[in-house]
């Protein structure tokens, strides 16, 4: 099979600008010049007095009117294409000024060309020449177009440089970080956070850096990423940071409260975390009562959910008085004490941690509120999660029926129901669903269509699927995204399709839509099962070369799955030692491949060597153990540990076996002594039976036979040498 994989076009993105003006970069609140007179000196002031830098313009610098008419009237294109036929570097205010229009586009291609605007003057030591405004601008475009890491890194290279962002760059770039689902992005979004706080904290002053404080959405987004960390102790630190900054705490900010109330799995806390809102008269809004909702819908805890909406329904203000008779009918859990001590400190009003009070001390919402249709949409994404299609399809119904607007069914509501019918398999009541939506004037959107694909693909109707992506596109007027796409490479291993994987693969780059990590690991699965390792390799290689994603341990994990799923150990061997050149440890995915390859091509030697890294990090885990800070620790499972106890008793390896099993009995899982009962019945029954064997050949079998022994005794099976217990040391007088 021939593989292509096409090189992408560049993708349009569009974002909001982050500031609705069009004037000249140099008269932003990032940079303010001054010219003392017509040949001297330009003084860049950024918002740090202290750091200012000083370029000596000249009379016989080349001019570059041309370029700045160009940038004037707008016309980005061509001054773009000015600035790369000059034989110069022009003067700070056209870059500033292009690096500006640049970011503004919001383009792939336009981003491109910014950032080489930036990696030429970092090579020629001439960073100095762009304003504040400018990197703040290409940091926000970079971290909107999804490159956050870049945009950290040039939030960081102006905070090296003695500038000091806008607050609207650095923590538009903080809360992309802290929204990320790899666990580096939010760690990531504290570092810069505390990068500019500290910077700021060292000035004199902080009303000369008044632009570039943090404010609460700032801080927001700080907590928001400690929330994702699941770290109380950091969120309960930056929380104790807002007063410094003269910030306070919004009804956002405890909303975020409870999403970490969630992550520690403190039900309990939602009752004080609203109390709390209503005791420091912060203004209530709709969100904190869907963040409620929704807190209690990811607790499976439908029932109160449902409580607080009905009484919502009812225009009632005793959500708190609800909230208190839900937590005296839950039990009451030892807690982790330090988890203890920040809730806390950050809710003066946690009284006991059951949350049971006098029930006529009850707080009231200041007025009553109405669900709207978040509310309703969000209890139906709990009903369909239980896998209550009835109610979910009945919470339509009775949206519907209201007589505030803001209650009726969206297209988020009829999603919901379409994606409940999907996952029950009644994919005919799911299209008649999307009928409807067109038929009222619902339009669908891309998810819903997403969502029949990914149910067409599970039912293996890949026929039907492509027609659905036609129509989607020719019909709707929905263009494919890369998720579409994902979930037809998917679908098509679900047949035994790699040609249609590949298809759908190249497909998508023609059309210019850019494939994740997800895109490239599925098509290398799609590779590895179908007994094709060198495509996966080519896949791998490709993705390792694209600068918008990141190679992690899935992609290596299916490399070695690839070469394993053949037998070829010293290939996976070799894919295996390069993983833990680029820092990637083997997990137990990694192992148990890796066994089955050994398994397959009968190399019993190489499972005693795996056998041994696998023991050795498991004593990790153990108290005591080896504590190599680079060696990430092992908890193996089930599949890892059988396959290499099985590998070990059919190669009559019974002392290693020995370890296994008991390795396995630690970790609370049950061996499969039926299974090796059989094989060694049926493999070594006769072992150590010949009678003619030499003294020096029976003298070597010593330990092999005590081994056997041993082995035998665990199993049940008659054995020589153990009345009661087994153990592999010499026996006295034996030896």
């Amino acid at each position: 099979m021939n593989i292509t994989l096409l090189q992408p076009p560049p993708i349009s993105l569009s974002y909001p600008p982050l500031y609705h003006h069009h004037h000249h970069p140099s008269s932003s609140p990032f940079n303010k010049t001054k010219t003392t007179n017509s040949n001297s000196f330009v003084l860049n002031y950024t918002n740090n007095p202290s750091n200012t830098s000083i370029t000596r313009t000249s009379k016989k610098e080349p001019p570059d009117q041309k370029l700045l008419t160009l940038l004037q009237q707008r016309k980005t294109e061509e001054a773009w294409i000015v600035y790369t036929h000059s034989t110069h570097l022009p003067n700070p205010t056209c870059l500033s000024r292009l690096l500006s229009q640049l970011s503004y586009l919001n383009t792939s291609s336009s981003l491109t060309r910014a950032k080489s605007i930036l990696t030429r003057l970092r090579n020629e030591s001439q960073l100095h020449r762009l304003d504040a405004n400018s990197l703040g601008l290409l940091a926000v475009t970079a971290a909107k177009a999804g490159q956050t890491l870049y945009a950290s890194s040039v939030v960081k290279s102006m905070l090296r440089s003695g500038y000091l962002p806008h607050v609207k760059a650095w923590s538009a770039v903080v809360s992309c970080l802290a929204c990320d689902d790899d666990v580096s992005e939010p760690s990531e979004a504290l570092r810069l956070f505390q990068a500019v706080t500290r910077r700021l904290k060292k000035l004199p002053d902080i009303n000369l850096a008044a632009d570039s404080a943090p404010d609460t959405v700032a801080f927001n987004a700080a907590l928001n990423a400690c929330a994702n960390l699941g770290d109380g102790k950091m969120f309960l630190q930056v929380f104790d940071e807002m007063p410094q900054f003269g910030v306070l705490p919004d009804s956002l900010s405890y909303n975020i409260v409870m999403k970490l109330c969630c992550g520690k799995n403190r039900k309990d806390l939602l009752l004080f975390v609203l109390e709390r809102i209503l005791q420091l008269n912060i203004p209530l809004c709709m969100t904190t009562l869907h963040s409620l909702v929704a807190a209690y819908v990811d607790f499976n805890d439908l029932e109160t959910a449902e409580k607080i909406v009905q009484a919502m329904r009812e225009k009632r203000r005793d959500i708190c008085r609800i909230l208190r008779e839900s937590n005296s009918q839950d039990s009451v859990e030892n807690y982790d004490d330090d988890v203890d001590s920040v809730f806390h400190k950050l809710l003066p009003n946690l009284m006991d941690k059951s949350g049971n009070g006098n029930e006529n001390d009850a707080l009231l919402l200041p007025k009553a509120y109405t669900p709207n249709t978040r509310i309703y949409t969000t209890l139906m994404k709990g009903y369909m999660k239980a896998g209550r299609v009835t109610d979910t399809v009945r919470m339509l119904e009775a949206m519907r029926c209201q007589d505030d607007s803001a209650s009726h069914p969206d297209h988020v509501s009829y999603t919901t129901v379409v994606s409940a019918l999907v996952k029950a398999g009644f994919m005919d009541r799911a299209c008649e669903v999307l009928a409807e939506m067109t038929r009222i004037s619902v339009p669908a959107n891309r998810i819903t269509y997403n969502i029949l694909l990914k149910g067409y693909c599970k039912q293996l109707q890949m026929d039907t699927a492509r027609e659905l992506l036609k129509e989607m596109a020719e019909d709707a007027g929905i263009q494919p995204d890369v998720v579409s796409y994902n979930i037809l490479i998917n679908g098509c291993i679900l047949v035994d399709d790699s040609a249609g994987a590949l298809s759908f693969f190249n497909e998508m780059r023609a059309k210019g839509i850019a494939p994740t990590k997800i895109s490239y690991t599925t098509l290398m699965k799609a590779f590895a099962l179908s007994g094709q390792p060198k495509l996966a390799q080519r896949v791998f290689d490709e993705m390792a070369n694209d600068t918008r994603v990141r190679v992690d341990l899935i992609a290596w994990n299916m490399l070695v799955e690839g070469y394993s799923r053949l037998g070829l150990v010293e290939e996976a061997k070799k894919v295996i030692q390069k993983m833990k050149e680029n820092g990637f440890y083997p997990d137990v995915s990694t192992y148990g491949s890796f066994a089955s390859g050994i398994a397959l091509a009968r190399k019993p030697g190489e499972a005693l060597i795996l056998w041994n890294e696998v023991k050795e990090r498991c004593e990790l885990n153990k108290e005591g153990g080896k504590t190599d800070s680079s060696v990430p620790p092992l908890k193996p499972d089930e599949g890892l540990l059988d396959k290499l106890a099985d590998i070990c008793v059919r190669a009559a390896f019974f002392r290693k076996a020995l370890e296994i099993v008991a390795c396995m009995e630690e970790n609370g899982i049950s061996p499969n002594k039926t299974k090796y009962t059989r094989i060694y019945v049926e493999m070594h029954s006769r072992m150590f039976t010949s009678k003619h064997a030499s003294k020096a050949r029976q003298d070597r079998r010593v330990e092999r036979k005590r081994a056997a022994e041993a082995f035998k005794f665990w199993l049940g099976l008659p054995n020589s040498y153990y009345g009661s217990e087994w153990r592999l040391e010499p026996l006295d007088g034996y030896e």
